[in-house]
């Protein structure tokens, strides 16, 4: 299990360098979010229908990772990143606050 966060960590950090440019995902209502994403039941369509497209990276493994935003106010974001399975359906959720070294958009 730490294994593959620390390999879904990575990920998102190599996704990011590779772009040449740091673009966040699709913002969304987080508290809209937290009453409609529950791991183990909701699918990726469901999460296409809610929300929309986002930024994904997927894994050789068929794993995907997504990652929304919400607005965390000053300028400033909250990270919602989701693992999904090869079935599509969601595994995990991971909430980051934003930290005050954070830049600011």
């Amino acid at each position: 299990m730490k294994r593959l966060l620390a390999i879904l960590g990575t990920a998102l950090l190599l996704g990011g360098c590779a772009t040449g440019s740091k673009e966040p995902g699709a913002v969304v209502a987080e508290d809209r979010f937290a009453q409609l994403v529950v791991p183990g039941r909701t699918t990726r369509a469901e999460l296409l229908a809610a929300f929309g497209p986002t930024k994904f990276v997927r894994f050789d493994s068929g794993m995907e990772t997504w990652l929304y935003e919400a607005n965390a106010g000053a300028g400033r974001h909250t990270e919602l990143v989701l693992l999904l399975d090869r079935d599509g359906v969601v595994r995990k959720m991971r909430r980051r606050p934003p930290y005050p070294t954070d830049p600011q958009r």
